[in-house]
């Protein structure tokens, strides 16, 4: 028998001293191979690293992240640490890539080559079917798409899953990320958590989308591959709210009849993944959340029911592709759908959702991973069971 266990622990203190003796009190004394640790943005990361640290067995592994916002299964919680403690059959290898504005790519590859060396395996001879990886990536580095690239350079079926540390701080000059890596604490970085494991296991996406059917081409893109310039041939901020049905002025995420409501996806087999646009422009163009292909066809989506969609998820879906009971979670949320929640007044049913979810911690990211892409407003998961094998 095969199982993996996930315990969690939640405190407001800010005092990184009481903090960390707080959290490992309400664990207990076992003795967890995995560590994470996802903590507000505003508390201090490199002196709560190093109390937990301190506390924790030297074997015991650590990854973290700063957050916007604080997942367990109570619920989506702001300015509080969340610590989880992994046991069970599986080993853990982390790999750390330094320098991501600089050299993504490379930093995915190393990260890849520092893990596989911990765990004695060539990348390229990674099994698939018994490893998977989690992770994490310093978000306004805006590099998810490049550092994927060389994660997966020698290994493309590897399954992979995240999101991006987090700030709460709403101007973007003061934002800064930080990711938690043993006992380093570190910027400007992704980390890989690579997992090997006999125990049932799934990456999963949750989105409050529903696809219409309703497809527009980008029919003309700039030279940074973010921006659409045209659309079905016309000027593409006036083309997309003219399929919405609203003004310019309407389309920026976040406004209720904008982008937000019924965003775009891209289609690859049965799945959708939700590549939205993000802001309309003084040019008239549209400045997409991710890298964009001239000549692509993405769908548009409609908005769902929010708050049920989740539970959804989490009643159904989850424990269906794990293969029964599900014994462990660890969940990325967009922060755009926890602040699109708040705008709605849905925010308290969007986070009673999460009471549905399995043992469980995670944290409000900025821009989520999935099988190898870059995706946004979606919930992404890592979720564990148990086998009698």
């Amino acid at each position: 028998m095969a199982r993996i266990d996930l315990n969690s622990a939640r405190t407001s203190e800010r005092d990184p001293e009481r903090a960390a003796e707080a959290l490992l009190t309400s664990l207990g004394s076992a003795t967890p191979k995995l560590v994470t640790v996802f903590a507000s943005s505003d508390r201090d990361h490199r002196a709560l690293n190093a109390a937990l640290r301190a506390r924790l067995p030297r074997g015991t592994r650590i990854i973290g992240a700063s957050t916007a916002g604080e997942i367990d299964r109570d619920g989506i919680h702001d300015g509080t640490v969340v610590l989880s403690a992994l046991t069970g059959d599986f080993d853990v290898a982390l790999g750390l890539g330094t320098d991501l504005s600089a050299d993504a790519i490379g930093a995915g590859a190393r990260a890849m080559q520092r893990a596989c060396d911990e765990l004695g395996v060539r990348p390229q001879d990674v099994d698939p079917r018994r490893h998977v990886g989690l992770v994490m990536d310093d978000g306004f580095r805006f590099k998810k798409e490049e550092l994927l690239l060389g994660v997966l350079d020698r290994n493309p079926a590897l399954t992979l899953v995240g999101g991006g540390a987090n700030c709460a701080e709403a101007d973007p000059a003061k934002q800064t990320a930080l990711l938690h890596v043993d006992g380093e604490v570190v910027t400007d970085a992704v980390v890989l958590a690579l997992f090997r494991t006999s125990a049932p296991w799934a990456a999963l996406r949750s989105h409050w989308y529903r696809p219409t059917g309703e497809t527009l081409r980008v029919t003309k893109i700039d030279e940074t591959c973010t921006r659409a310039l045209e659309i079905d041939g016309k000027p593409a901020a006036k083309r997309y709210a003219e399929l919405l049905g609203v003004s310019v002025d309407d389309l920026e995420f976040g406004k209720p009849d904008g982008f937000a409501r019924r965003p775009t996806a891209l289609k690859v087999g049965r799945e959708h993944f939700i590549r939205a646009p993000w802001k309309p422009l003084d040019d008239g163009s549209i400045l997409f959340a991710n890298l964009i292909d001239e000549g692509v066809e993405l769908e548009l989506m409609q908005l769902d029911d929010l708050a049920a969609s989740t539970q959804r998820f989490f009643e159904e879906e989850l424990p269906r592709r794990v293969g029964g009971d599900p014994t462990a979670a660890l969940l990325f949320h967009c922060t755009a759908r926890d602040w699109y929640a708040k705008g709605k007044g849905e925010h308290a049913a969007l986070s009673k959702a999460f009471t549905k979810a399995p043992p469980a911690a995670g944290l409000n990211v900025f821009f989520e991973i999935y099988s190898g892409f870059q995706i946004n407003t979606t919930l992404t998961a890592l979720a564990f069971g148990k086998n009698d094998d």
